[in-house]
């Protein structure tokens, strides 16, 4: 077998692994520097993923801090869903202009929600800014805008959802575009509504997604996606690598300790999976 047939055969999850191993590397190269100087240079990298933590692209206005409905967690800086009380938490950092993320949530996606209707599972989403900041634009601001906008409608899930089944090119910055958001939100039954148009247009949660981003930047995650599972990195380990299968073990492994009333372990036991 060739190369070339080889590679074509590498699975999702191989290429997946391998853009979050070039994201440290980025990572380790740029630490220190001060983002703005290289912005040219990196607009000429069409699979750079966002790896420097810096300030959101566009308007540096902050404007005021407005958390969309039912935000939750520290500084109400996490967009819930699923059911509260659920024996396991997922907390995802990402943004909707980074490909890892897209091909994180196209695969894990069906699993997620299965688990969320199963009960067993509770994820708090935490949408930040690093693509603008690496590459210029607007895109991961307005998209997460527009994504806590559609949490106040209660469709947040949908909607999400949505824009990565949808995202752009990286280097292409579409959802700077608040009418091409506009029009996804056509493909969300309930969502197309004249609140929702002018939560997105006026940038409504402009600032909270800025403090959104201000607090990952604190909180020492260089990297989107960044997933948690109940406070413990299960994605970041190369040499184990996790799949769809294994996260459902783990969450149904908790649900099971929760059940017989064991303390809930935050999914460190072992999953064996065939």
């Amino acid at each position: 077998m060739n190369e070339k047939n080889s590679e074509g055969k590498r699975s999702a999850r191989e290429r997946l692994q391998e853009e979050r191993e070039r994201q440290k590397i980025r990572e380790r190269r740029k630490r220190g520097l001060i983002v703005g100087a290289s912005v040219i240079a990196v607009l000429g990298i069409a699979a750079a993923i966002g790896v420097v933590v810096s300030q959101t692209g566009g308007d540096d206005a902050e404007g005021p801090v407005v958390a969309p409905t039912g935000a939750n967690g520290e500084d109400s800086l996490a967009i819930p869903v699923g059911k509260p009380g659920a024996p396991s938490t997922l907390t995802v950092y990402e943004d909707f202009r980074c490909p890892a993320c897209a091909q994180f949530e196209n695969g894990f996606r069906d699993t997620i929600h299965e688990l969320q209707d199963k009960g067993q599972l509770r994820t708090q989403y935490y949408v930040v800014t690093l693509i603008d900041g690496n590459l210029g634009g607007r895109g991961s601001l307005n998209a997460a805008n527009a994504a806590a906008c559609a949490q106040d409608a209660g469709k947040f899930q949908a909607y999400h959802d949505v824009l990565y089944q949808n995202q752009p090119q990286e280097a292409n910055d579409a959802f700077a575009n608040k009418n091409y958001l506009l029009e996804l939100a056509g493909k969300v039954p309930g969502l197309a509504t004249g609140s929702f148009e002018r939560c997105v247009n006026e940038g409504s949660h402009d600032g909270w997604v800025r403090k959104v981003h201000s607090a990952f930047t604190a909180s020492g995650h260089g990297a989107t996606p960044t997933i948690l599972l109940n406070g413990k990195d299960i994605f970041g380990n190369q040499q184990e690598p996790l799949t769809p299968q294994k996260l459902k073990g783990l969450v149904e492994s908790a649900a099971k300790n929760a059940a017989k009333g064991l303390k809930k372990d935050g999914g460190n036991e072992e999953v064996k999976t065939s």
